[in-house]
This record gives C-alpha cells, structure tokens and sequence, in this order.
C-alpha cells in the first residue's frame, strides 16, 4: 500500500466512512497562494507535506506564512499528527522555524481529547503512544499497552494516539479483545500514512480502518476529514464565513474532502506530499475530489 496510488485506492475502499463533500469539479492552477490572499481571511494549512516532511522544513513555507500574515490574513496550522501534547506540537513548529501563537495549532488529538471529557465521565482507557508521551493531558486513568494480551481485556476503551512501535502482533492483540468485547476505540489521528523523509509510515487510521473491516464497531475516527476538529478551527476564528477559509493540504481524501465538507475553499499542494512526482489531475477525476486551486508549493 505505501505508493500513492495505493494509499489512495485504500483511502476510496474507505471512504463511506467519511463525510459525504460536494467539491468544486474544476481546479485553477496557481503558482503562490500570494494569488488568491483576497479570497481568504482565514489559512487553514496540513503540516505534513505542505510545510514539512518529516522533520526538514519545505523551503519558503515560514516565509510564505509571514507574507500571508502581513496581508491580514489569519493562519492555523490543522494537523492529524496526535503522538504529542500541546506542549509538544508547539515546539515541533518552533524547532521547524515556524513561529506561531498557541491558539493557530489545532491536532486531532485537540479533538479526541474533547470527546473523551464530554462523553466519557470515567473508565480505565488503554493507550496506544510512543514511550515519550507523558500522557498528562488525558484527564482519565490510563494504561500503556504493551505485549501483555491481559491487559488488552482488561481496559474500557482504547485511545490510539500512535503507531510508533505498534506491531502486527499487538494489532491482532487488539483485534481479538475486540471480537471477545466491543468497547469504544478513539482512533486520534485518522491518516493512513504520513510522508517521512524516508518514506511513508503508516499511521492510526491505517490500523483503526482494519479494526473497523474486521468488525468492530465502536472505532471512532478524529482529525481530518472528520468534523470535530474543524468546529475546533471554525471556533478559532470567531465567525469567519466558510467560503472565506482555504484549507491547503496534499490529501484529497483528508485536507480537501474535509475542508469541501464544510464548504471551505481547497488548495492541493503536489510537490512534497502523498502525490509527490505524480500527476493528481487523475486522481481527482477518478475521485471525484476537485480542490479550487493546485500549486506545487505554498
């Protein structure tokens, strides 16, 4: 599956799971998102792939976000990236060369958290995230999964924050705990891959769609396409209209079907993320996901 048009052929086998969006069905080139700043009050940008890959900076994109900045229009940073907290996401972008305020980083796990305390009131959850994660912004009892089925049983739901280190062996721990007793599973980052500097590295969605073909049928998905971070960003910017936020991202089935779904504006940029070296314009019309406008870079 880690080419383009594989991870895009399992993101169609997928997508009833996604919001239903009605995008535009012609796209303009464009060669700067300078050309259509009077469209936007709000930029609404994915960081993998359109401001870095992996951890190396795509070059001119903190510069391109000063100029959008200086002609009056807001920036947020939407990201599906849910393996650090706030404190972290911060310093991911800081440590890029990105200056930005607190409020402009909106993550997936923003959104999974949210539901945690406004559905759940109790539970013991068992967690899915790299040895790193400290896991202090959860706000409930947490358990580190690890290579020990018993505790697989023994949890009340499962909170997927990353695929650092998950294993086949550990999906299927997860899978026949599953079978054995449905229980809710908050996918925190609902991306099948991401673009490393090394490749692609496959990413919560990819394991929470397998749980979810294999029947389970509590698996939650959070972050883009999916609506609850988007009420995050809506909310951020206090009453901006819609069709005045343009969402750039390098996914059609995440940053553009998302962004089309709450009839925002879309830029597809080709050069650095899923369709890198590719022609989208066939991926767009086999999908039916025509964003507004598509350049190379930011």
């Amino acid at each position: 599956m880690l080419s383009a048009p594989g991870i895009f052929d399992r993101y169609e086998e997928v997508r009833a799971r996604f919001p239903a969006a009605h995008p535009q069905a012609v796209t303009q080139e464009i060669s700067s998102l300078i050309d259509i700043a009077d469209h936007a009050t709000a930029f609404v940008f994915d960081a993998f792939g359109v401001l870095n890959v992996g951890e190396t900076l795509i070059e001119g994109a903190d510069r391109r976000l000063v100029q959008l900045r200086g002609l009056g229009c807001q920036i947020r940073i939407l990201t599906n990236a849910a393996s650090y907290d706030r404190a972290g996401a911060v310093a991911k972008f800081q440590n890029l060369g990105i200056a930005l305020q607190d409020d402009e980083i909106i993550t997936s796990r923003d959104a999974t958290l949210g539901c945690l305390s406004q559905v759940f009131s109790r539970g013991l959850w068992g967690a899915v995230a790299t040895a790193e994660d400290q896991l202090t912004d959860i706000g409930h009892e947490v358990l580190r999964l690890g290579d020990d089925p018993a505790q697989y049983d023994r949890v009340d739901g499962f909170l997927f924050l990353s695929a650092a280190g998950w294993s086949d062996r550990k999906q299927g721990m997860l899978a026949a705990s599953l079978a054995r007793h449905d229980r809710p599973v908050m996918i925190a980052n609902a991306d099948l891959v991401a673009p490393r500097d090394e490749g692609f590295s496959l990413e919560p969605g990819h394991f929470g769609h397998l749980l979810a073909d294999n029947g389970a049928r509590q698996v939650r998905f959070f972050g883009k396409p999916f609506g609850e971070v988007y009420d995050l960003v809506e909310r951020s910017l206090s009453g901006v209209p819609p069709e005045r936020i343009i969402m750039c991202g390098d996914t059609l089935h995440t940053d553009i079907l998302g962004g089309a779904a709450r009839n925002w504006r879309t830029v597809l940029v080709t050069r650095d993320g899923l369709f890198a070296g590719y022609d989208t314009a066939g991926f767009c019309t086999q999908s039916g996901l025509h964003p507004d406008w598509r350049l190379a870079r930011i």
